[in-house]
């Protein structure tokens, strides 16, 4: 067990920024340090369901909805934020000015943590890769809490002593506010995010709608490695240029995983693990290999577990099979390359459902093979108008003003021997509230009669 001195909350007024799911689970694992608690939250009450609001009535010293106010904020002495909350809002910036503690929902909830960590992010891949890594565990005879980006907040599980580790999946939203300036994290006694081993899988254009630039964005990402020492890992992709230039950055132990050279020895400092070729041909089972090596797990184990693995809902989801048309729910993909990797899976001609909200994607990165695989791209969303500027000259497009229209146009138009892929591209904050439920939606229409 990791011996760790607790921030003391204790009569502490901790403002939390945002009461979703998030942000609850911060307000309960505060709670339980003796806080005051205080609430802050963008949207109406009424959006909040029931359950929440009764309890923040019942538990909260203070809470305010509809808008986040500089005094509210101000008369604090942490400030939590959620993972949609920018480190560049005002609420930040008001709070810096007077010098209050600033962390993010990632990091307070590790001041509280007694186990090792196994923390993925990159820009795709990352629930597959955390899932994997938490099933190898399983099968390895450890436990493991998985948790973060993928599902249920790290939060909710932080004080829990009883399993061996967490693998906690992290975005950028979530590594943005991770605290860099050491004078800060001493001054105010935090214990920087320090996963053991931190795995970074792959890197290119998104989210452009949160950060200005691809820099920031890169920033935040490396953020995962910042306090890391040298008995911990860093597992970078060496295929990726980007990712790879960083082993001279990080303090940790450096290992890499998507090694191209198929007689393949995975580089490490201090080791000098071997992967067979059909690990290195598959990135993210080659990751989690590195990380089974890391870890003294028996190759085999890794390969059983490769074996079963079924996918995850929502990503390459065969929904069914209605008159010949096999139906495909990849509502996961939120990236033009992860939209390109469904597509190179599929030999079949292609009805590409996409749209949602833009996140600045580089969507002409998968022309070539939307020219070679879809026969018709149906597109909805506030992004419809940029996907039809895109491919208007390279497949045919129905342009829909609704999902439901979008996927009710897809049953119409598919043939016998066709697949109707959604696989949006977007993300899915126009018209949901999260990839789940567009996905769910879509599983319902398509058995709708």
């Amino acid at each position: 067990m990791i011996k760790t001195v607790e921030m003391d909350l204790f009569n502490k007024k901790v403002t939390v920024i945002g009461a979703r799911k998030s942000g609850m689970a911060v307000l309960k694992l505060a709670k339980d340090r003796a806080a005051v608690l205080k609430v802050s939250e963008a949207a109406v009450s009424s959006r909040i369901p029931e359950d929440d609001m009764k309890w923040i009535k019942n538990n909260c010293f203070a809470f305010e909805f509809g808008g986040h106010t500089r005094e509210f904020i101000e008369d604090s002495d942490i400030i939590i934020l959620s993972p949609s909350v920018s480190i560049f809002s005002d609420v930040v910036k008001w709070a810096r000015s007077r010098d209050i503690i600033v962390l993010g929902e990632i990091e307070f909830a590790y001041q509280f943590c007694n186990k090792p960590i196994i923390a993925v992010t990159g820009t795709s891949g990352k629930t597959t890769v955390s899932t994997l890594i938490h099933s190898l565990l399983k099968n390895s005879g450890y436990t493991s809490y998985l948790c973060g980006n993928i599902g249920e907040p790290f939060s909710l599980y932080a004080t829990e002593n009883d399993r061996d580790f967490f693998v906690v999946e992290v975005s950028s939203f979530q590594l943005e506010s991770i605290v860099t300036d050491k004078q800060q994290q001493d001054r105010f006694s935090i214990r920087g995010f320090r996963p053991y081993i931190s795995i970074f899988l792959n890197f290119y254009k998104n989210h452009l709608d949160r950060h200005k630039d691809m820099k920031e964005y890169f920033e935040a990402k490396k953020n995962i490695f910042f306090n890391q020492q040298k008995q911990d890992y860093a597992v970078l992709n060496f295929a990726d240029g980007s990712i790879k230039e960083l082993a001279s950055q990080i303090g940790a132990t450096v290992t890499y995983f998507n090694v191209p050279n198929i007689a393949s020895k995975v580089f490490s400092s201090g080791n000098n693990f071997t992967v067979d070729n059909s690990v290195i041909n598959n990135p993210n089972y080659s990751a989690v290999r590195v990380v089974g090596q890391i870890l003294g797990i028996n190759k085999d184990i890794c390969y059983e577990v490769f074996s079963k693995f079924q996918g995850l809902e929502h990503r390459m989801e065969l929904v069914g099979c209605i008159n010949g048309v096999e139906f495909v729910n990849d509502s996961k993909s939120t990236t033009a390359e992860s939209a390109g990797w469904a597509l190179s899976c599929l030999n079949k001609p292609v009805i590409m459902l996409c749209g949602g909200r833009d996140k600045g994607a580089e969507f002409r990165a998968i022309a070539s093979l939307v020219a070679e695989k879809v026969k018709k791209m149906i597109v909805f969303g506030e992004a419809k108008d940029r996907l039809q500027y895109v491919f208007n000259k390279i497949v045919d497009i129905i342009s829909c003003d609704s999902f439901e229209d979008a996927v009710f146009k897809a049953k119409s138009v598919a043939k016998e021997g066709d697949v109707v892929l959604l696989s949006p591209m977007c993300s899915s904050f126009d018209m949901f509230s999260n990839f789940e439920e567009r996905g769910r939606v879509f599983k319902e229409l398509v058995n709708s009669n």
